[in-house]
């Protein structure tokens, strides 16, 4: 997720409108994953990513012989609700069934009405926004910024400054990673799902995982929003905000233990 542009977005639409890290929750590899058949994962981007960014972790899944579908959603439609690209998704994805559900990011608003869009089995928040049903997103950035982000990333922009993104996003990886995450960035607001008073699927059940080095959204209220909001134990990754770019195999681990 960035705070940058979509910071000041938020916070400008915002005005108009109204004026523990615990070693035992660290993913390691080397865990056996359940013995089971082919689980179909639906993976939505970030709002500073592309689905390219998804690349590598659809290879790690590929690769233990599941599928992974990245969604591709419209970065010019700011007016569709999160209902609105819920059915995008369907559409996209319109033959799978019972799939776990991935969210990144900020992006974390548009999980509850797409898992229930996909009848997902699972529900996975990756380093994600978890909606607060009293309040928008927006409303929150508004009065939580400091908070819920590190200082230093809000106003800033890695969609157009790769120097941003190297230190905010992409600084858990080595060369070769950095020089191709960096084309996968790409602006996403969903400005109108912000302004959105979002309920959570209580009927899908979560796991909320915890990027433990990351510089955007503190990891401190990640793990308040999985306990406070999901009421689940968080998981962690030792990882920045994109375990999906720096860490996809311990990532990929990770989430073959929720199909």
């Amino acid at each position: 997720m960035r705070l940058g542009a979509l910071s000041r977005t938020v916070v400008e639409s915002g005005a108009q409108s109204h004026g523990r890290s615990s070693d035992q929750n660290v993913v390691r590899l080397g865990g056996r994953q359940r013995g089971q058949g082919l689980a179909d994962f639906v993976l939505i981007h970030s709002t500073g990513q592309s689905p390219t960014g998804w690349q590598r972790l659809v290879h790690a899944l590929e690769h233990r012989g599941h599928r992974a579908h990245a969604v591709d959603l419209p970065t010019d439609k700011p007016e569709l609700r999160a209902d609105d690209y819920a059915e995008i998704i369907r559409r996209q994805v319109d033959a799978i069934g019972k799939p776990v559900v991935v969210a990144h990011s900020g992006s974390g608003v548009l999980l509850p009405g797409t898992a229930a869009a996909l009848d997902a089995r699972h529900q996975v928040w990756l380093a994600a926004w978890v909606p607060d049903q009293r309040a928008s997103f927006s409303e929150e950035v508004a009065h939580h910024a400091e908070s819920a982000f590190n200082p230093d990333w809000i106003g800033k922009d890695p969609t157009t400054d790769a120097s941003v993104a190297t230190s905010f996003l992409y600084h858990d990886c080595d060369q070769e990673t950095l020089e191709w995450a960096l084309t996968t960035r790409r602006l996403f607001v969903p400005l109108t799902a912000f302004d959105e008073h979002i309920s959570l699927n209580t009927e899908v059940p979560s796991t909320y995982i915890v990027a433990t080095h990351d510089r955007t959204i503190r990891p401190g209220w990640q793990r308040r929003m999985a306990r406070e909001r999901l009421g689940v134990e968080p998981i962690e990754i030792p990882s920045g905000h994109c375990p999906n770019v720096s860490r996809p195999d311990l990532l990929a681990e990770l989430l073959l233990r929720t199909a």
